[in-house]
């Protein structure tokens, strides 16, 4: 007997979701509905998706916080040859 694609599409999630949990990470937040559709307006007209505008965020959010922050300006910049202290500073400030 043939099974229904609806039960061979749960069998296969089911047998891949720790893999896709892996992979992804879902965020379920909410934005208010007029700005969520400027948004998505914005988007779907110059055609950049979700994704690209999460990364662009986090890239400007990124480059405002090295201004405040020499060692993560220097990590950014590709800048390697951090003397011990510096290192030290750093460790102390991620954990």
């Amino acid at each position: 007997m043939e099974k229904t694609r609806a039960i061979k599409d749960k069998r296969y999630e089911e047998k891949h979701k720790a893999e896709r949990k892996a992979k992804c990470m879902v965020w379920g937040t909410s934005v208010q509905r007029e700005k969520a559709e400027q948004i998505n307006y914005f988007l779907k007209r110059y055609g950049y998706t979700k994704v690209q505008l999460i990364e662009a965020g986090y890239k400007a959010l990124l480059d405002d916080a090295a201004e405040h922050d020499i060692d993560l300006a220097k990590i950014m910049d590709g800048y390697d040859d951090f003397f011990g202290f510096e290192l030290e500073q750093m460790k102390k400030k991620t954990e």
